[in-house]
């Protein structure tokens, strides 16, 4: 019970250190709040789960690679995630309004700074390389779905219909994969570091 008055930013720190009970404590606190602003964007079910999920791929992508420093603001960063998330659904539907500027509305709001230095892209290619190294040591099930959600971009239903399993058994397997991966990086002793 103690866990549930516990500070976010002290359960972030604690779950960066390997206890996973903090992070399920985080996603449980603001789940309904996460998931009501996602779905209010696209009135779309299936698609706010989708992103909801990949809104938690990428917080704890951050958290693991020790490049969360949004101190005592998860919730704000988190709901940032969501929004580039929404944002990036409707480019890629190439549904995204098209909006004069007005005093609510700011081109800047969508224009992301896509500068970044060498170092910065060879870690990065660095961490993608190890990243798909690691996913070949997972079960075929869990590998499928998670190749099939983030290198071909399906949605969980989509991916449901593909191998004819549930909806809840394929976000299982990549709840699963996504735990495998981070016991493989702790077997292969990869520290990932800013």
């Amino acid at each position: 019970m103690a866990i549930n008055q516990t500070p976010d930013a002290l359960l972030v720190q604690q779950y960066i250190e390997g206890n996973e009970a903090a992070l399920s404590t985080l996603i449980e606190r603001h789940q309904s709040r996460i998931f009501g602003f996602i779905y209010s964007k696209l009135n779309d079910r299936d698609l706010a789960d989708d992103i909801f999920q990949d809104t938690f791929i990428k917080v704890i992508k951050t958290l693991k690679t020790k490049s969360y420093n949004e101190e005592g603001k998860f919730l704000p960063w988190v709901m940032r995630i969501a929004h580039n998330l929404i944002i990036d659904h409707y480019r890629k539907d190439k549904k995204m309004p098209m909006n004069r500027e007005t005093e609510t509305y700011s081109i800047f709001e969508f224009i992301k700074d896509s500068s970044s230095n060498i170092e910065g892209q060879m870690i990065t290619e660095q961490v993608e390389n190890d990243l798909k190294r690691m996913i070949l040591e997972l079960p075929d099930d869990q590998k499928e779905v998670l190749v099939m959600r983030m290198y071909e971009d399906l949605s969980f239903k989509e991916i449901s219909e593909k191998t004819g399993v549930s909806i809840n058994t394929a976000l299982g397997r990549m709840r699963y994969a996504i735990m495998n991966l981070r016991k493989v990086m702790e077997k292969n002793q990869i520290i990932l570091t800013n």
